[in-house]
């Protein structure tokens, strides 16, 4: 059971007593009818074959209160799209597949290049970027939910409390942030939260004293969360990266955009588990080794934006202190594990900080060397204001695709 503590400037949405899902469900059907809910689903066609996707279809089937499901397929041949479209028909609601290899869309994909306003970079912030042009295109829904398809521990009471809190018309959010115990097979999970995020945040306050921005970061119980909800209108301004750097670029712009009592997390699972991704210390440009560099440049980024001025001498200190601060996070997260009869293996820990140290080093040094990077994806209200067609381009795609082939 949670406890009730508000920490940090960011409102929490607790579980405090169990309450049950058919009481939820019922609020949510009747929500419904005032603000129509979608839910977008990003996924690699690699996810219809694995364990986790078959339960979640599964569980949506269940779930009477949404509009739609809009899923974002990436890496898919036409045999594999075809494959798709069977796989989701059990669904109760209507669904669209975005077919993002597909003709039809990498012709509005080319187009958009031309322009300079296409995703540069292929993964899950490309995919969600045209799922929720596509939201805005469908102009059918005023709350918006988001969570990965590989939660191989998922019920579908997580999306009625990821949901919930943008979906109340008596709550004023825009935007919620989903959070969870990452503890499951009896061991402590969330290696990049836990010892990337968290201690980078603390030493980035230790280095640089006082931010606004770190204190809203560090008020998050679990910023590495591909889980979130949010009114609609918040889709037009919000610019996105499109790599790693996903969820902190989306807690980033609505901290841009939006006051601190329009933001809340929610706990929205007893336990979660999903597809580990590797350490890869040898490659940089794989596993949670890219994933480090990502988020730490995503930092980075924003904090400049805000008048931070980096030099090398100030990421050697950023280093230097995430280390020491990471370490010492380490005997707490092994003592946590055995009160807790969980099992933590220290020398790997140990090497996972060995390797993020390196990669914020190297980061911060990407960062000054390309000062003219552009991570994020255009903002829609930009897109279409540079072709105010591509919206209703991107929705006649999706259902021509469907109608050619479902």
């Amino acid at each position: 059971m949670a406890d009730f503590y508000q920490n940090g400037i960011i409102t929490t949405l607790h579980n405090l007593n169990q309450r049950p899902l058919e009481d939820m469900e019922a609020e949510l059907r009747a929500f419904s009818k005032i603000r129509p809910m979608t839910l977008v689903l990003p996924s690699l066609y690699s996810e219809l074959e694995g364990a986790a996707l078959p339960n979640i279809v599964n569980e949506l089937s269940k779930v009477d209160y949404l509009n739609e499901i809009i899923i974002g397929l990436d890496r898919a041949t036409e045999e594999e799209y075809i494959k798709a479209l069977e796989f989701f028909k059990p669904l109760n609601q209507k669904f669209k597949v975005l077919w993002n290899d597909g003709p039809r869309l990498r012709a509005i994909d080319k187009r958009l290049m031309e322009e300079g306003l296409a995703p540069m970079e292929a993964g899950k912030g490309r995919n969600v970027w045209y799922c929720l042009g596509h939201v805005l295109a469908s102009g059918n829904s005023q709350s918006v939910a988001l969570h990965d398809c590989d939660i191989l521990t998922y019920d579908r009471s997580l999306l009625a409390r990821l949901i919930y809190p943008v979906a109340n018309p008596s709550f004023n959010y825009e935007f919620c942030k989903g959070f969870y115990a990452r503890v499951a097979s009896g061991k402590i999970h969330g290696r990049v939260s836990r010892l990337l995020v968290t201690p980078l945040i603390r030493a980035l306050k230790k280095t640089l004293g006082n931010n606004p921005y770190l204190d809203y970061i560090d008020s998050f119980r679990y910023p590495l969360a591909g889980e979130f909800s949010f009114r609609t209108d918040v889709i037009n301004d919000i610019r996105i990266p499109s790599d790693w750097g996903l969820e902190i670029g989306v807690l980033s712009e609505v901290n841009r955009n939006y006051a601190n009592n329009r933001l809340c997390q929610a706990d929205i699972a007893e336990t979660y588990d999903h597809k580990h991704q590797d350490l890869s210390p040898e490659d940089a440009e794989k596993g949670l080794s890219k994933m480090s560099v990502d988020i730490s440049k995503a930092l980075f980024r924003k904090l400049a934006t805000n008048g931070v001025v980096f030099n090398t001498e100030t990421f050697r200190s950023i280093k230097a202190t995430y280390f020491r601060i990471a370490l010492d996070f380490v005997e707490t997260y092994n003592n946590d594990a055995i009160m807790n009869g969980l099992k933590l293996d220290i020398h790997a820990e140990e090497k996972a900080i060995e390797m993020f140290a390196r990669n914020i080093l190297s980061a911060g040094q990407n960062f000054l060397e390309n000062p003219m990077e552009k991570p994020f994806m255009p903002s829609w209200n930009r897109v279409t204001s540079a072709m105010p067609d591509v919206l209703t381009e991107i929705h006649q795609a999706v259902e021509d695709d469907m109608k050619e082939y479902l």
